[in-house]
């Protein structure tokens, strides 16, 4: 019979992370479609974010797993987690207690929008 653990493990093994072994993770408040942030995850952290129901990280900066909201309180549930087409992106769609962005905004992107032309090239 097969075990759920094996499911995720297939699953993993389906995607395309990059030679730096990390798959970019985009990270979006599940009932609203806000986009909260991004962050990068390995296997290992996709694989906790999979099975405990928390979204796990790999911080590249600091070279080590951190879990949203322990040290903040603003802690991410996740209600799904997708592949997109090419299997090298991950959607997490979560349920965001408190601010998404460590400069304690709701979203990493608010306030940051980059001037752009509304002409097509």
């Amino acid at each position: 019979m097969k075990q759920p653990q094996d499911s995720v493990e297939t699953a993993l093994d389906d995607l395309k992370f990059g030679p730096d072994g990390l798959i970019p993770a985009i990270i979006q408040q599940h009932d609203s479609g806000r986009v909260l942030m991004l962050g990068y995850m390995d296997r290992t952290a996709l694989r906790r974010t999979l099975t405990t129901g928390r979204v796990w990280f790999w911080s590249r900066s600091r070279q080590e797993y951190w879990r949203k909201g322990d040290t903040s309180g603003h802690i991410q549930t996740v209600k799904s987690v997708a592949a997109d087409c090419d299997g090298d992106t991950l959607l997490v769609r979560v349920d965001q207690t408190g601010a998404a962005c460590h400069t304690g905004g709701l979203s990493c992107f608010d306030g940051r929008d980059l001037p752009s032309t509304s002409d097509p090239v």
